[in-house]
């Protein structure tokens, strides 16, 4: 798969503000803004560089649906399926998805730690999700994620590095702050990469610098050309 040239992309400005927009509920507007804030316009295309032109895509752990409908309005000819625990937020990012007239993405509940897929993947994506999964749960999610992927798919994994200790005491602060009863525990970029590098995916990882002290961290497994 190539990464994507910026011609085959709409303008990211119109569409993140159309996403925002379509939300009632000033609360999630508000979250929308945050969130697009914390994941901006030059980590959102560092991402979506890696997506395919063509095939069906997964949003593992999805919420309101912003970065599904974000890809799927950007690369409008691939296919989304995207899954989050929550009945409200998938109800909202349905009615979301309507507004805009979205027909290239669809939204289901589902639990991500049970994950369970009937037909092979181009790619895969999940935003800042790993460490809210139980421990226990993350190397099956990988390792289903991973088997169906089709050759040369990618999952793509954005998440948080502990280190540096200040900007993960930051971050863990944030996390708490949006839901202080959700679980937390931050990988380190080494156990990730030998945990995706098991799975039979060749593995890229780099920081994503950023002015706020987040210490993200992108990883890219591939799938050989063999399956």
């Amino acid at each position: 798969m190539n990464r994507l040239s910026t011609e085959a992309i709409v303008p990211a400005d119109d569409v993140v503000r159309r996403i925002v927009r379509v939300y009632d509920d000033p609360v999630v507007r508000a979250y929308c803004t945050i969130r697009f804030m914390i994941l901006r316009q030059r980590f959102l295309f560092e991402i979506g560089q890696y997506l395919p032109r063509s095939g069906h895509v997964m949003d593992v752990g999805c919420g309101f649906g912003l970065f599904a409908l974000y890809f799927a309005i950007r690369i409008p000819t691939i296919q989304i399926q995207a899954l989050d625990v929550s009945e409200r937020r998938i109800d909202l990012a349905r009615r979301a998805a309507a507004k805009l007239g979205v027909e290239n993405v669809r939204f289901h509940v589902g639990d991500a730690a049970a994950l369970r897929l009937d037909e092979p993947i181009s790619a895969a994506y999940m935003l800042d999700l790993m460490h809210h999964i139980p421990q226990a749960s993350v190397r099956p999610l990988m390792a289903t994620i991973a088997s169906n992927l089709s050759p040369g798919g990618r999952l793509l994994v954005k998440d948080i590095e502990p280190s540096p200790k200040y900007k993960l005491a930051f971050t863990w602060f944030l996390d708490k702050l949006m839901d202080y009863r959700a679980p937390v525990h931050y990988w380190s970029a080494e156990e990730v990469q030998t945990l995706l590098e098991s799975l039979d995916l060749e593995v890229h990882r780099h920081s994503l610098i950023d002015y706020l002290p987040y210490p993200h961290i992108l990883y890219v497994g591939t799938r050989g050309s063999q399956p």
